[in-house]
């Protein structure tokens, strides 16, 4: 079975409001998604806010370009890798991947 493989681009990413908006757009979260820690850490345990598709292969959310969100807001960073490995821990359905290197 080949997982669903997302990918979240943090590219020029400053902000928590631009992380859950980059976050809610490449999920395809619903429109009542609350853009907070909380409502990310509940959606990406939910499999029925999850791409179609997501639930019968697995789902890869692969996470680009987070190196200079991360130097910038360190503490925001910190609770966001906090919850993408909570989520991940809760469900076998979901890895979530920090990309090295550039963006090429």
């Amino acid at each position: 079975m080949t997982e669903l493989v997302v990918t979240l681009d943090l590219d020029g990413i400053t902000d928590k409001a631009g992380l859950m908006d980059r976050c809610a757009r490449a999920l395809e979260l619903p429109d009542w998604f609350g853009r907070n820690w909380d409502a990310l850490a509940d959606s990406l345990s939910d499999h029925t806010v999850w791409p179609e598709g997501a639930v019968e292969q697995g789902l890869l959310i692969v996470v680009r370009n987070w190196q200079p969100y991360a130097g910038a807001q360190p503490k925001e960073w910190g609770i966001a890798r906090d919850v993408f490995s909570q989520a991940a821990d809760h469900t076998s359905a979901l890895t979530v991947a920090l990309a090295l290197g550039g963006s090429s």
